[in-house]
């Protein structure tokens, strides 16, 4: 669905903006690509403390960064985030909003006046009319282009448009990557399934200790291998019903999701169609049993190349794989995690993946995928469909 808010001055955007992210932002910087006079969208970056930041991530529709590094100039800066805005189909013009703490007195240059200035002059140069270009900082907002008129209260800001569906703004970027408390009693019910399932279809992840063969074989860890044997049925069946998956199911969710060939599978299909899974599938098999090369339809989907996914069903795969990280015992939350870090990522909340990440590589630092998704969201990459219309 697309959002669609009105805006008929500079506090009434500024109110437009949480709705359009999704989040109240925080030491961040956002521009607002416009077609005509909507806008098409939003794009969130780091805000670096200095006065030379580097770029971060952004996407439009809406986003989250990752984190800084250090290193480019301001004007450098501006170059990549204009570069970005220009990538949204049909912009023509764009509003700016920086996001800080502190304030300034009158007379006084606001804080991140000289990356704004280069802002202003690269979408200019770019043929972008300039809307807006504000502040907000320190329980008050200003003009950077009227730097004589004095700072505004916060409070003739009026409260974010209701949009249906909405239920309001998360306080800050970071928002949201909390895991689900599903109880003892339910992480020790999956935990034992997991066992069993062991038992059947081997370790979850290399170095785990594979329970004795001797020891009795839950004949509900058999059903629960055979289930495997479609494998996008599987998956798909999952999404229909994410909260009431029973425990040898979620057991096995956290068995595929670390074996990197069924992780791809699963991420493919849930970033599309169980048909998409069933020829991923197909194609991992083949690629494995012949080595033959993973047609670019399939594969592509995974560096984020092809049709813009349907935002509600990556949403309910992503709440899936939390609820799956949360109820897995801890050595085996590597694979489900990098899941998660994928899946943020594909929405375009590259914050989240990298929060993902990190707990991913302290579960384990050797985990390829992870490695290589880090590598994508530490240089600002986000999925091309970032920048395509919904089909």
């Amino acid at each position: 669905m697309t959002t669609i808010v009105h805006a008929a001055g500079a506090a009434e955007l500024l109110a437009a903006i949480p709705v359009l992210t999704g989040f109240t932002p925080r030491d961040s910087l956002v521009l607002l690509p416009f077609r005509g006079a909507r806008t098409a969208g939003a794009l969130r970056f780091d805000l670096p403390a200095s006065a030379t930041p580097a770029p971060t991530a952004a996407a439009p529709l809406p986003a989250v960064p990752v984190p800084a590094a250090p290193g480019p100039s301001a004007a450098e800066f501006a170059a990549t985030a204009i570069g970005l805005a220009c990538r949204v189909p049909d912009t023509d013009a764009l509003a700016i909003a920086v996001y800080a703490d502190g304030s300034s007195a009158p007379g006084e240059a606001l804080p991140a006046a000289a990356l704004v200035d280069e802002l202003i002059g690269r979408a200019q140069a770019c043929e972008l009319h300039v809307v807006e270009a504000l502040f907000v900082g320190g329980g008050s907002w200003a003009d950077y282009r009227d730097p004589a008129s004095a700072s505004r209260p916060l409070t003739e800001v009026p409260p974010p448009p209701s949009v249906p569906g909405f239920a309001g703004p998360a306080p800050d970027q970071f928002s949201g990557t909390e895991l689900p408390s599903p109880g003892l009693f339910a992480a020790e019910s999956v935990g034992r399934a997991l066992l069993a399932v062991e038992r059947v279809l081997g370790p979850a992840v290399p170095g785990r200790r594979r329970p004795p063969a001797t020891e009795r074989t839950d004949p509900r860890a058999r059903e629960t291998a055979l289930l495997l044997d479609d494998l996008p049925s599987f998956l798909e069946e999952a999404l229909d019903s994410p909260e009431a998956l029973s425990p040898f199911a979620t057991a096995a969710l956290v068995w595929v999701l670390n074996r990197p060939a069924l992780r791809d599978v699963a991420l493919v299909q849930w970033a599309s169609s169980i048909d998409r899974g069933d020829r991923a599938l197909a194609a991992q098999l083949s690629h494995g049993t012949r080595g033959s090369a993973v047609p670019s339809n399939i594969g592509g989907i995974l560096i984020g190349d092809g049709p813009r996914p349907d935002g509600d069903r990556l949403g309910v795969a992503l709440a899936l794989v939390r609820r799956t990280v949360a109820l897995a015992p801890r050595e085996t939350r590597g694979g489900p995690l990098a899941a998660a870090g994928w899946l943020s990522w594909a929405c375009g909340r590259s914050t989240h993946a990298a929060r993902y990440l990190d707990q991913a590589e302290a579960v384990d630092p050797g985990l390829t995928f992870a490695q290589l998704l880090r590598t994508v969201v530490d240089a600002g990459m986000l999925p091309r469909w970032s920048f395509r219309a919904a089909a």
